[in-house]
């Protein structure tokens, strides 16, 4: 079996993530990708976040309908800092040895990549993909990391949070997002 996991923040989930999901799941020829939203994201510190039940409900409706997506709220019931070594040790632990785990970031976060917690337990334990970012191009070969060019939709989830209540934000975020968020008047 071959499982993608996307993890991040989802704040919120947006068309950008859908697509970037579906191209990989494509290209990696996974049998099924699981989103992890955080908990708390350790490289966000001193910003606030969207409590994580909604988030998590608003990544259920983006994703809903498509078999292949899954979503864990593991690091939510775990609490505290989301550090993905310790989320890669209990799948691989679910998963066995057999199934190839890819781990799926962004270009982005290559620049903080000297600073993730055991950074060589994770290469270790999940094929580690690299899914080149607008704005972050990949200008190095990067051994041991997989990476992936794929024309994705420069959609930034801080962008869609700070004009929803004055600029139109339909064509960014699923339908059932965006009635979820203004249900429970988040980002207001």
């Amino acid at each position: 079996m071959r499982i993608g996991i996307l993890g991040g923040t989802f704040d919120p989930v947006h068309n950008g993530h859908i697509y970037l999901a579906k191209k990989i799941c494509q290209k990696l020829s996974l049998d099924k990708l699981i989103f992890i939203p955080t908990y708390i994201p350790p490289h966000k510190k001193g910003i606030k976040v969207t409590q994580a039940k909604h988030r998590y409900n608003m990544l259920k409706l983006a994703v809903s309908g498509n078999k292949i997506f899954k979503i864990s709220d593991m690091e939510i019931k775990r609490k505290g800092r989301s550090y993905s070594v310790e989320t890669l040790r209990r799948l691989r632990k679910k998963y066995g040895q057999k199934t190839e785990l890819f781990f799926i970031t962004g270009s982005d976060s290559l620049k903080e990549l000297d600073k993730w917690k055991n950074l060589p337990e994770i290469l270790r334990l999940c094929k580690f993909v690299i899914v080149e970012r607008p704005g972050f191009k990949i200008n190095r070969n990067l051994n041991g990391f997989i990476l992936l060019r794929i024309n994705a939709k420069d959609i930034s989830s801080s962008d869609i949070r700070n004009r929803i209540e004055s600029k139109p934000v339909k064509s960014l975020i699923p339908a059932k997002v965006k009635a979820y968020i203004s249900r429970h008047k988040l980002y207001t």
